[in-house]
């Protein structure tokens, strides 16, 4: 009802209690606290309603997020959350993790007006926690087989969200995922503290429980070639994200030391999931007593910083050669990690590695200014005479970004194309590739980017699947029939 609502002039934006930082550097739990009922349902009622729904248009998803925000308000919440998940493979992800700061909160119309955007993002986490906690989450029942089977080459957000729909539609799916656990980085990339593993667990069981098969511990390219996924499926879906490493190009980087961001990450995660990990244990990949420099400014750097805290580092310094208003991370995360004890040089960027080839010792940064834009709009950096300064590190995280890996080498499908970037050139119609029943969705395809864009993505590929495998039966059916 809509006295329940347009409550942004009298209710105050209330997010949910966060940990303080005395208290969460110690550990890789979550931070924030869930909502309680009220609280979910006070902060619903703030939404204007506004005709034209910014927070919906910014979501990749197009979450009809006024609707469910209004549902909640009025106590229906088990309706607030079929709403949502209609949407959305993976609600209580998104809302955990998307930088709603740069989305669906940060166009809100009374964020624009000086009241506060509604948090949306929690709402959308306390609408799926809460369906967990009651049984709404409807287990995955797939229509009548068809007959027909999908290879799924990723076990990441976009092969999940993609698998998920093909199965309901009735396709055998079968997930093939280099590593020994489904998730991707959902699993081995985000920290604890982001994104507890639990929720991420408790997604790919229900998949399996449904019926779609993961075959985990597969490569392609050393267990089988992308041909002879092909002949065993009648579809195949690449879904592998970006995981080549940006290099640092500074003299010294190849010292003892130095590591690229993921490897960091994936040790740190595998070591809080119990795996034995002999680069942590030696020390290679931990941070514990060491000054720690990392190296970009990110969401991957801001995991990365926040890491090396809760592994018990002397000091943590975060170099970006930008200013922070250019930062292209979440600045909730910067926040986090500030009130975490993260020291933050804006504008400074390596210039050389200290130490020799078998340790690292320290950092040689220099002092940057920004000019001219360059050919995106963005101000280029520029190196400020004099402006040298070191920092001590005994271990540097190379957090630039990533690159995809060259699948058509590491795959032997030598006429699989990809464009001048390296990324799968896939048609934005139908996203298949140049390949028959070859597609591709997420990071591989549009390069590194939110997780919120490879649901999406992994969603669109699997509706072009299946419409690709419904002409396939049309005609196998015209044969038969001939």
């Amino acid at each position: 009802m809509a006295e329940r609502m347009l409550k942004f002039t009298t209710v105050a934006r209330k997010t949910p209690e966060k940990r303080a930082a005395s208290e969460r550097n110690g550990d890789f739990h979550e931070i924030y606290a869930d909502f309680i009922d009220a609280k979910a349902t006070e902060q619903a009622s703030r939404c204007s309603q506004c005709g034209v729904p910014f927070c919906q248009t910014h979501c990749p998803l197009h979450n009809n997020i006024p609707d469910w925000l209004r549902m909640t308000a009025e106590g229906r919440i088990q309706e607030a959350y079929e709403l949502s998940q209609a949407t959305s493979s993976m609600p209580e992800v998104c809302g955990r993790i998307c930088p709603q700061d740069r989305l669906c909160e940060g166009n809100c119309v009374i964020e624009q007006s000086g009241h506060g955007t509604v948090t949306i993002g929690s709402v959308e986490r306390y609408l799926t926690d809460k369906a967990w906690e009651m049984g709404w989450v409807k287990p995955l029942v797939a229509k009548a087989d068809r007959g027909q089977s999908v290879a799924v080459i990723g076990a990441g957000p976009a092969g999940l969200s993609a698998a998920e729909r093909l199965r309901e539609e009735g396709y055998a799916v079968t997930v093939y995922d280099r590593h020994d656990r489904a998730g991707g980085l959902l699993i081995y990339g985000i920290p604890g503290f982001k994104l507890e593993k639990e929720v991420v667990e408790r997604r790919t069981q229900r998949l399996a429980d449904g019926g779609v098969v993961f075959k985990l511990g597969f490569e392609v390219g050393r267990d089988a070639t992308l041909q002879q996924l092909r002949d065993q499926h009648d579809a195949v879906l690449i879904a592998v994200g970006v995981y080549a490493a940006r290099d640092l190009t500074a003299p010294g980087s190849g010292s003892q030391g130095v590591v690229p961001a993921l490897d960091y990450l994936i040790a740190s995660n595998r070591k809080t999931l119990g795996d034995e990990v002999p680069a942590y244990d030696s020390g290679e990949l931990n941070a514990e007593g060491k000054d720690v420099v990392v190296v970009g400014g990110g969401d991957t750097a801001m995991d990365c910083v926040r890491t090396a805290i809760r592994q018990g580092a002397t000091s943590v310094t975060c170099l970006y050669r930008r200013d922070k208003a250019n930062m292209p991370g979440s600045l909730r995360e910067v926040a986090n990690a500030e009130e975490e004890g993260v020291t933050f040089e804006w504008l400074a960027a390596p210039r050389a590695l200290q130490g020799d080839a078998e340790a690292v010792t320290g950092v040689r940064a220099i002092r940057m200014r920004l000019g001219a834009p360059d050919a995106s709009g963005r101000q280029t950096p520029e190196e400020i005479d004099g402006g040298d300064f070191d920092r001590p590190a005994q271990l540097v995280v190379k957090a630039l970004g990533f690159e995809p890996e060259n699948l058509p080498q590491l795959w032997s499908a030598p006429d699989l194309k990809t464009t001048r970037w390296g990324t799968v050139k896939a048609d934005v119609r139908h996203q298949m590739t140049n390949l028959d029943g070859v597609f591709a969705a997420g990071d591989i395809v549009r390069g590194a980017s939110l997780v919120v864009w490879a649901i999406k993505d992994g969603r669109d590929a699997a509706d072009a699947m299946h419409r690709y495998l419904m002409t396939k039966t049309g005609a196998a059916a015209l044969i038969a029939a001939e």
